[in-house]
């Protein structure tokens, strides 16, 4: 899935030319570019929706416009149309009666077989160059490869075309295949400041209003994309109330995440209860990092695991065989809370 999918009224990745933070990783790139130093591929990974996309076509933009031979305004207008032909993009298309996406990423859009795509990536590689200098093809995202897309791009990234980067977009690298990964320059992006959140709200509704801008940081978590997923939420909606919760699961009675649960998990598709998952998701792995940094804290590190473990058994039977969602959540919320009780020091006092 890639960056803007399935928000209205948000720019794609490629059509402007602002990014917010992930230093870092754009000096890295930008110091390789300096020296003439490229890597053949460059596997972007992190949390789905703070930006990899966009530092992708950022970096694009500014290496096509200094090896090539025309200004950089005329390359920026041309990415942002989808029309320079030294950039390539990897995505998903609409099925065959236009009406939505497909799931995967097919091998017929990488490596052209018999009855497949005319236009597939390899050989679109391999035609006569339309432009001077180097090329670029963005895979958003590497994830949506099905096996066969994702085999038939390991043999291109083994024997690349010359001048030729690739960006591979992952949200999730620890599913990737192994030979893919050895095959890249890897780098790690972590979520945005809250500070960046709100700029990427601001450069895409002006009109906001603060009250709903910081809202949207808020339950952001670092991720524009959740920001965004945020504004068309209504006010006032239940995670508001998960997100106060999880900052001190055991100061409240069992009565609140049960009320949560209930609320949460009336409708398991809703946009909140996927917002809600992704929120535990968070908090889980915030939990665990944190524990991690104590060395002293095993016991605590040992039951933040466990907790991982279970929490997302969980989600996956009630995904599997349809169960309550809200049971699910109150199973979660349980766990959660029993892992703080277990784990807090209790302060004596003198």
């Amino acid at each position: 899935m890639s960056e803007t999918e399935g928000l209205d009224d948000v720019a794609a990745p490629e059509q402007h030319g602002l990014l917010w933070g992930h230093e870092s990783a754009r000096l890295a790139l930008l110091d390789r570019l300096d020296k003439r130093r490229l890597p053949g591929a460059v596997l972007l990974h992190g949390p789905q929706g703070i930006g990899k996309a966009t530092l992708a076509f950022y970096v694009s933009r500014l290496i096509i416009a200094a090896t090539g031979d025309e200004d950089a305004h005329r390359v920026d207008d041309q990415v942002a149309a989808g029309a320079h032909p030294n950039l390539f993009v990897l995505r998903r298309t609409l099925n065959k009666a236009g009406t939505k996406l497909s799931t995967v990423i097919t091998v017929d859009q990488v490596a052209r077989r018999p009855d497949g795509d005319r236009h597939p990536l390899r050989d679109r590689l391999h035609q006569t160059r339309g432009r001077a200098g180097h090329r670029i093809a963005i895979i958003d995202s590497i994830d949506d490869c099905n096996s066969a897309a994702a085999n038939a791009l390991l043999k291109i990234l083994e024997e690349p075309p010359a001048d030729t980067t690739f960006f591979l977009i992952s949200h999730r690298p620890g599913q990737l295949l192994p030979t893919i990964k050895s095959r890249c320059h890897s780098l790690g992006l972590r979520p945005l400041a809250d500070a960046d959140v709100r700029a990427v709200l601001a450069s895409q509704r002006p009109d906001l209003a603060s009250d709903q801008s910081e809202r949207a940081v808020r339950l952001a978590g670092g991720r524009p994309r959740r920001a965004f997923e945020t504004l068309a939420l209504g006010r006032d909606t239940a995670l508001d109330a998960l997100q106060a919760w999880l900052t001190a699961p055991a100061a409240h009675p069992s009565s609140v995440h049960v009320k949560l649960a209930e609320a949460l998990g009336a409708d398991a598709q809703s946009p909140e209860m996927s917002f809600a998952r992704e929120l535990l998701s968070d908090w889980l792995a915030g939990e665990a990092h944190a524990a991690a940094l104590q060395p002293a804290a095993r016991y605590r590190l040992a039951s933040a695991n466990a907790l991982w473990d279970k929490a997302q058994a969980l989600l996956a039977e009630a995904d599997s065989i349809n169960l309550d969602a809200k049971q699910t959540l109150v199973a979660i919320f349980d766990a959660i809370r029993r892992h703080i009780e277990t784990t807090t020091p209790v302060s004596i006092e003198p």
